[in-house]
């Protein structure tokens, strides 16, 4: 098929009347059909046939990461303690509750200070978060699951601000 098609092509071209009739080859596909891959584009149903059913759009970005839960942490008071982890910054824990509320409002400046990251450990929805971020704008914060962290450090309870020196509720 492809020697028949490139021999067309080349006995076009030198043609005298080639100028009359172009022919150019796009594609050699082998000779396959390509009505498969073009059947779907406007297709009309048939007489007594249901029109077909779009998906749902799925989520994307963030919301695909909701909701999150963190067993392991409920809101409350968490003990002030001393810590040794060098290097880790300002990194503090809420969830989408009305103690974690109370506590950024309370503590936004401090946060801005110490450049301080969040995650929210308890959000079910993308309006959580976006009422969250409103609370503290101009610091990041995101939803993720707070697990590892609460067995490493032995937390219990969230608000709290972790620092390389330690846990302040």
């Amino acid at each position: 098929m492809k020697k028949t098609c490139f021999i067309l092509l080349m006995v076009g071209m030198l043609s005298p009347l080639s100028g009359q009739c172009a022919l150019t080859v796009i594609a050699d596909l082998g000779g396959q059909p390509t009505d498969d891959y073009f059947s779907a584009i406007n297709r009309q149903p048939a007489a007594g046939e249901a029109p077909p059913v779009m998906a749902a759009p799925r989520p994307s970005g963030e919301a695909t990461m909701l909701p999150v839960s963190t067993p392991e942490l409920t809101p409350g008071r968490e003990t002030a303690r001393p810590l040794k982890l060098p290097g880790i910054g300002a990194l503090f824990l809420v969830g989408d509750d009305a103690l974690s509320r109370r506590w950024l409002a309370d503590n936004r400046d401090r946060l801005q200070k110490m450049n301080a990251a969040g995650m929210i450990v308890n959000v079910q929805s993308q309006q959580g978060v976006a009422s969250l971020r409103e609370l503290v704008p101009g610091i990041t914060l995101a939803p993720a699951s707070g697990s590892s962290l609460a067995r490493r450090l032995q937390l219990s309870h969230y608000p709290v601000l972790i620092t390389d020196a330690g846990l302040t509720p």
